[in-house]
């Protein structure tokens, strides 16, 4: 009896030990708004960072990675228990995230990524006058780019639709941009606002009977985790699908220009990896991705009435087509 008590109280004290290592662990609170492709692709891209300098999970680090599933309120929830946890560094993946963080804290480190503006989030006013304890990189896309490479496509183009989530300001950010831009390259922006991502398949059908020559969907968070049924109405009409963000064109759009957001998250994870080793937010400047990939999609472009010449094809980065999953060129 005396033997199995002494066994008892050495678990105990074994369990209390590693109870109490994990809680001195450094440890970082990383949220993202829902379960978009893209945010997805940031989370792993950070996390592969912190791995190739040596840190894991649950080893020298904890991870606190939590999912608002679309819900503000859920989000907002979830900044303020990283708050209350006393985490070592909050990551806000998107722009929701962000400006949950800046309420919660002006204290705890925030590194933020996925954000289209993050000085509409509240983050600072220029890549250098920021919050002392808030940096991050920027996602701001490619918007001209992308217009002008329809154009390229799709010459005799006079209206592009898209839709767009009033209650993400990032969305908003990204409509009036690219309507501006737009109106300089002689193009109109067609819009149909959603309230959430059930609205998606209806809303596009709407899109789709306004007369439209092709979709130029924008990138926010509500319509990214739903794309695919962007994808499927723009198929059964034969209707060029052109995405904002590149994993867009595993979901049903024949092209896209954009950021490769696993890298993107590798650049977040460094500035994480500076201010876990002492640098301080606010001598780092915000960041910006430079390289703008494009990915085509010849099954879905086959389907949308689209054609992409030798020349696009060899510019482009990735090629998904019928008979593979992917193909990879000399310039990926």
């Amino acid at each position: 009896m005396r033997k199995v008590l002494i066994l008892f109280l050495l678990s105990l004290i074994f369990l209390f030990a590693c109870s109490k290592q994990h809680e001195d662990l450094y440890t970082i609170g990383i949220f993202q708004v829902n379960d978009a492709p893209h945010l997805d692709e940031v989370r792993k891209g950070f996390i592969s960072a912190l791995e190739n300098s040596g840190l894991r999970d649950g080893e020298n680090i904890r991870l606190n990675i939590k999912n608002g599933k679309g819900n503000i309120r859920e989000v907002q929830q979830i900044a303020q228990e990283f708050v209350t946890e006393k985490v070592d560094m909050i990551v806000a993946l998107s722009t929701p995230c962000l400006q949950a963080a800046l309420i919660a804290t002006h204290e705890i480190p925030i590194i933020f990524s996925s954000v289209a503006d993050p000085y509409i989030a509240g983050a600072g006013k220029s890549a250098d006058d920021h919050l002392s304890t808030v940096t991050g990189v920027c996602s701001r896309g490619p918007i001209k780019e992308s217009l002008e490479f329809i154009k390229e496509i799709l010459p005799g183009a006079k209206r592009l639709g898209t839709l767009w989530t009033p209650a993400e300001i990032n969305s908003q950010f990204y409509f009036e941009l690219a309507r501006d831009r737009a109106r300089e390259l002689d193009l109109e922006m067609v819009d149909v606002p959603i309230a959430n991502k059930s609205q998606v398949l209806h809303s596009a059908q709407v899109l789709i009977n306004k007369k439209i020559d092709a979709i130029y969907q924008i990138s926010d968070n509500t319509i990214n985790a739903s794309f695919q049924a962007l994808g499927n109405v723009a198929e059964e009409n034969i209707m060029p699908l052109f995405g904002g963000f590149l994993l867009s064109t595993h979901s049903g759009a024949c092209a896209a220009l954009g950021w490769d957001f696993f890298e993107m998250g590798q650049k977040t994870g460094e500035i994480a990896l500076r201010i876990k080793n002492g640098e301080s937010p606010a001598n780092i400047p915000i960041q910006y991705m430079s390289k703008v990939r494009m990915h085509l999609n010849l099954k879905a472009a086959e389907k949308q009435g689209v054609g992409f010449s030798d020349q696009i094809l060899k510019r482009a980065d990735e090629v998904f087509n019928a008979d593979k999953s992917s193909q990879d060129h000399s310039n990926t």
